[in-house]
């Protein structure tokens, strides 16, 4: 296989992960260039570069330009030319300038194009709030990942992803996912456990504080499960007098939006709730 046929490969894996990258592109290049224009890369969160640009002259200046770009999520091109000819960090059609101590003497323009992770909504159960969830995020571009063991997954048929087993489908959840527990009443314990046990930033399930508060005790005593206890938002969603599935549904949903946008994705929020009023409890 070609290097720009894996490029392009890891691409398509890296879009499908969850994960946020950045793609280079050179564009055009003066003079004598290892890389030509049209040949890519992908630079991942932790800065790693995927394909070949050149050499480290330029590979620097892409990885230190890939990671601001995907901090800002704005797209940049960057200019890397000869040191002598640097006399600016910024040339004079405003585009940024890096220097290159490559004996070639070439310029390679590079366009770097940041590509954010699509944001996923993991709902373990197939109970209707949970089916309602599938449906809402889907419909505001999350990618959906429902977990509901056997015959029941055919009522998350709206779903991206789905796994018959539930611990599987929490294992999907990244530090930036929210994780929903919707079964309300069956196989509860094997869903909790499943969530304690993901690395989702949220984990909200639909329950009341007294039906919680018993679950939460039998994992208690579990010093590698216990100390995510505190993260469960339990009931999950804002207080908005919520009562038919599609209701609570939308309120998850909006909790989850009001976390995210206020930074606080993956905090515990106050006894009060994110809206600030104490949550009705639902069973």
């Amino acid at each position: 296989m070609k290097l720009s046929e894996n490029t392009l490969d890891l691409i398509e894996t890296l879009r499908g992960s969850g994960q946020s990258f950045c793609i280079a592109t050179i564009v055009r290049t003066k003079d004598a260039t290892s890389a030509k224009p049209g040949a890519k890369a992908v630079v991942t969160e932790d800065g790693e570069l995927h394909g070949f640009l050149g050499g480290g002259c330029v590979t620097g200046a892409v990885r230190k330009e890939a990671i601001a770009a995907l901090e800002t999520q704005q797209p940049k091109l960057i200019r890397v030319r000869p040191k002598e000819e640097v006399v600016a960090p910024v040339d004079k059609d405003g585009t940024t300038l890096h220097k290159s101590s490559c004996p070639s003497g070439g310029t390679v323009e590079i366009f770097l194009e940041p590509m954010k992770a699509r944001r996923r909504l993991i709902v373990l159960g197939s109970s209707p709030i949970a089916k309602t969830l599938v449906s809402i995020a889907g419909a505001i571009g999350y990618q959906t990942i429902a977990g509901a063991p056997g015959e029941a997954s055919e009522v998350l048929d709206e779903a991206d992803a789905r796994y018959a087993d539930l611990s599987e489908a929490a294992a999907q959840a990244g530090p930036g996912d929210a994780l929903i527990l919707s079964t309300q009443g069956r196989r509860d314990r094997e869903a909790l456990r499943a969530a304690l046990q993901s690395r989702a930033g949220y984990i909200g399930m639909v329950a009341s504080r007294r039906k919680f508060g018993a679950l939460a005790e039998e994992f208690s005593a579990d010093p590698d499960l216990a100390p995510r206890l505190a993260d469960v938002r339990a009931p999950a969603g804002l207080d908005i007098k919520a009562v038919e599935p599609e209701e609570i549904a939308l309120s998850i949903m909006g909790e989850i939006i009001a976390l995210r946008r206020a930074g606080q994705f993956g905090n515990k929020a106050p006894e009060t709730g994110a809206a600030g009023k104490k949550k009705v409890a639902r069973q």
